[in-house]
């Protein structure tokens, strides 16, 4: 049975977050109430994921993120947000964090994104061992737009970053989630044109205009285009949708600690903290993102239009 771990020092919080992922996902789950316990919970019982508060006494989230990244990081890290930890999750993701929810979202939102940051890191673990001596490769891909089809092609693509050895799993594992959140973002916002504000206000509107935009014209017609280019030095993805596009100026600065805890804007935050470069074009539809091994992470995650 998979297992989670869920530390906090708040013990309704902790039964919320525990149960939430009991009920929804039937989880075995194991309890902390600070980085310390967490550690020594990990030793003994070696769970599958752990889903973590940042502002705790004696060991705060943060600091449980760099000590997991060092001694087991093969096991994901998902951060509960609340107001005033902006700033420390912004680093907890840029230190080894694998994604975050925020804590008035958890009911919304919780298991979908656990379940979600799990089925990668179980694929990226299932394949760490397959590797061979290609030195570079280039693939494009045109899809339909199928969510199903695009997530799989993020399990393909982790494949020939696994196979080249060009990072380790820690942040193989958050490549991949940045490549899935582009691409969700090409399905949802690109080529439905849905607004990530619907999402924030009426989350059940948002899915449910979804579900109506995808036999419909022109929605249901549009492509995502995907392309992979990589050598041991550097790996491009360029995700571009057949939508009208946006104007990447207008977007709230997702590294703004202020926009943490909204719902929209996760997507681009977690692009620009797991890629070292992250370019939109003008048009809004095409994002670029760039990762080079052993990279150290910038306070400032770049974020640019394409020229």
């Amino acid at each position: 049975m998979t297992t989670v771990l869920v530390v906090d020092d708040s013990a309704t919080d902790r039964r919320l977050a525990g149960g939430l992922l009991e009920r929804r996902l039937n989880w075995a789950t194991l309890y902390a109430a600070n980085g310390r316990e967490a550690l020594k919970q990990i030793e003994l019982h070696l769970p599958d994921i752990v889903v973590t508060d940042l502002t705790m006494p004696d060991m705060n989230g943060l600091d449980l993120v760099r000590a997991m990244k060092k001694d087991f990081p093969l096991i994901p890290v998902i951060l509960m947000t609340a107001k005033g930890s902006e700033e420390i999750a912004v680093e907890a993701l840029q230190v080894g964090a694998a994604s975050y929810v925020p804590k008035r979202q958890l009911a919304l939102e919780l298991a979908q994104i656990v379940e979600r940051v799990l089925s990668v890191a179980r694929e990226e673990q299932s394949h760490a061992r397959i590797l061979n001596r290609l030195t570079h490769s280039t693939q494009r891909f045109t899809l339909e737009n199928d969510l199903t089809l695009a997530l799989s092609l993020v399990s393909y693509l982790r494949e020939a970053v696994t196979q080249l050895r060009f990072c380790d799993d820690t942040e193989r594992l958050r490549l991949c989630i940045a490549l899935e959140e582009a691409l969700i973002n090409a399905y949802y916002h690109g080529n439905l044109e849905i607004s990530s504000d619907l999402r924030e206000t009426d989350y059940k509107a948002y899915y449910e205009l979804a579900r109506q935009r995808v036999n419909e014209h022109p929605y249901k017609d549009r492509k995502i285009h995907v392309e992979m280019r990589m050598t041991r030095e550097e790996a491009a993805f360029i995700v571009r949708d057949e939508g009208p596009g946006f104007d990447p100026g207008l977007v709230r600065n997702p590294i703004d600690p202020e926009n943490l805890d909204r719902p929209c804007g996760r997507g681009i935050l977690l692009m620009q903290t797991f890629m070292d470069e992250v370019r939109f074009n003008p048009q809004g539809n095409e994002v670029t993102m760039i990762k080079r091994p052993a990279a150290v992470p910038s306070s400032e995650p770049a974020f640019r239009e394409v020229s």
